[in-house]
């Protein structure tokens, strides 16, 4: 099986996604380590995959859907080819809710603080 060429490697943030990550069911489990294998691979991300969230410097995030199931997963950039991945949360309402954005600008934050 030849390995596919890896525009970014996803990492973690601390625990903040992985407890988010094994409170989901298998079916969600599966999709989200989908779509972070093809934001890896895609030179070229669809905004229906990752998408930068407004008026913010540089959070993005991971958008999954599984049947009506919404779920987003925020992360950033760090060297260009990094992707972060803090927070995830599943999305009830039509706007991410502001309390979730500033979660994970706090992160977002911290981390780079420790990583000067």
């Amino acid at each position: 099986m030849e390995s596919k060429k890896k525009y970014r490697t996803a990492i973690f943030y601390k625990d903040y996604f992985e407890k988010f990550f094994l409170e989901q069911s298998d079916k969600v489990k599966a999709k989200i380590i989908w779509t972070i294998q093809l934001i890896e691979e895609l030179e070229r991300v669809p905004e229906s995959f990752l998408k930068q969230i407004e008026s913010t410097n540089g959070l993005y995030e991971i958008r999954i859907k599984l049947v009506r199931d919404i779920f987003r997963i925020f992360c950033f950039f760090d060297q260009g080819k990094l992707i972060i991945l803090i927070n995830g949360f599943q999305k009830k309402t039509q706007k991410t809710p502001k309390k979730e954005i500033d979660k994970a600008l706090k992160i977002m934050e911290v981390y780079k603080n420790e990583n000067k």
